[in-house]
């Protein structure tokens, strides 16, 4: 569910909250009152403030959305460097952090994927704030199921299925996602791998 700001009395579990018109100068001095607030994350773009609350469900599945790419691509032996969800930014025009990011081949100044666990929609800035820092590739794990968009000429397109990983499984990794044991995840997402 999306509310704006102003309809904020409290953060629930896995809401967003966002407010449209807000400088750099306020969004710096919002994030700043911010800082000691667990489970909040604060995105800013273009002018737009995001303000998500990060519950339990969303740590689950971004964990494992880590352990089983870690799974792939290790067992596909492709050189990367994972850098979570540092704080990526254009000062005075984005500030954001993906759930996830990595760089494949060599280690880059801007990720080469970012996936986001998408549990309560409604972002304005869905893909803006990573089409303004040239992310190539950005997953978005919604409703069960993930959608991929890749970078082409400034703008994002729908693709089927990953660019950067072309021979992964979608399918299988979201299947593996939603299995109840973590453990049996990994197992049954490696014997599909290495098929």
């Amino acid at each position: 569910m999306t509310q704006t700001l102003e309809n904020a009395v409290n953060f629930p579990e896995e809401q967003h909250f966002f407010k449209r018109g807000l400088s750099w100068e306020k969004f710096k001095a919002i994030q700043a009152s911010f800082e000691n607030v667990p489970g909040v994350r604060l995105f800013y773009c273009e002018g737009i403030l995001e303000i998500v609350s990060i519950g339990k469900p969303h740590e689950v599945i971004k964990c494992l959305i880590a352990g089983l790419l870690i799974t792939y691509i290790e067992v596909k032996g492709i050189e990367f460097f994972p850098s979570g969800s540092f704080s990526q930014i254009i000062p005075k025009i984005v500030e954001y952090q993906a759930d996830l990011s990595y760089c494949f081949g060599t280690d880059k100044p801007v990720a080469d994927l970012c996936i986001e666990v998408v549990i309560t929609s409604g972002s304005p800035i869905k893909l803006q704030k990573y089409k303004l820092m040239g992310v190539p590739e950005v997953w978005f794990w919604e409703d069960g199921t993930f959608e991929v968009y890749c970078l082409r000429e400034q703008e994002y397109e729908k693709v089927v299925k990953s660019e950067l990983l072309a021979e992964l499984d979608l399918s299988l990794l979201n299947r593996c996602l939603l299995l109840s044991s973590p453990l049996e995840a990994i197992r049954e997402f490696r014997q599909g791998i290495q098929q």
